[in-house]
């Protein structure tokens, strides 16, 4: 059963984003074994790969700053520990005070100025942001989730989904920094097949999914 996408724009952007990886990926099934010239067409499953991740990490910032400006706006809403004792300058409680801008103009800013330009790449890091907009745990929440979309046929636990997870960013590392290459090699590189990215891929936006959905609850 196709489980229904959140319909926010941050998602949406996700998507789109997601949408590109996967082009790559198509793009480069196409050309198997056509060997066309010099192009290496796994270079285009590897920017694929390096595609979705970039995906999943704006997607991981963009839908931290919604919930936290959606929290801080909503005088009725109860917020999460994290987010109660966050600490802001007495000068921008006192600018507050004096109606130079809202609280949640404020607190967005300076969650902003903490987490912009964190990468949302270790699974601990992940957690330790969106306890500002929840207190559940993240990942077993997840793999709960992911179990049951997968019926039970499946058995994740908040290690394994975070282990799988740093296992594609780590890959990513590889492609990025190193140019994918066999260690000890300067021109061998690690096989990389369109199944072992769509694979990727589809995690990614599995968990992504997920994240929003036990958010949402």
């Amino acid at each position: 059963m196709p489980i229904a996408p959140p319909q926010t724009r941050q998602f949406r952007s996700f998507e789109t984003n997601i949408e590109y990886a996967r082009k790559l990926i198509r793009a480069g099934e196409s050309l198997q074994g056509l060997e066309p010239g010099a192009l290496d067409v796994t270079d285009l499953y590897r920017a694929a790969w390096v595609q979705a991740v970039s995906a999943t990490d704006h997607w991981l910032h963009e839908e931290l700053f919604r919930r936290v400006e959606e929290l801080a706006a909503d005088p009725t809403a109860a917020l999460p520990a994290q987010l109660q004792r966050f600490e802001l300058p007495l000068s921008v409680i006192e600018s507050v005070r004096r109606e130079e801008r809202t609280m949640a103009e404020a607190v967005l800013h300076h969650v902003k100025a903490k987490w912009a330009f964190a990468s949302m790449h270790n699974p601990r890091k992940i957690a330790e942001a969106y306890r500002l907009v929840s207190d559940i745990d993240l990942w077993q929440s997840v793999a709960v989730r992911l179990n049951e979309w997968n019926q039970h046929r499946t058995n994740f636990s908040s290690q394994t989904v975070r282990r799988r997870f740093t296992v594609v960013i780590e890959r990513r590392n590889k492609i990025a920094h190193y140019a994918d290459l066999e260690d000890g090699h300067f021109k061998q590189r690690r096989p990389l097949t369109a199944a072992d990215v769509n694979d990727a891929v589809d995690w990614l936006e599995r968990v992504v999914l997920a994240v929003a959905k036990v958010l949402d609850d």
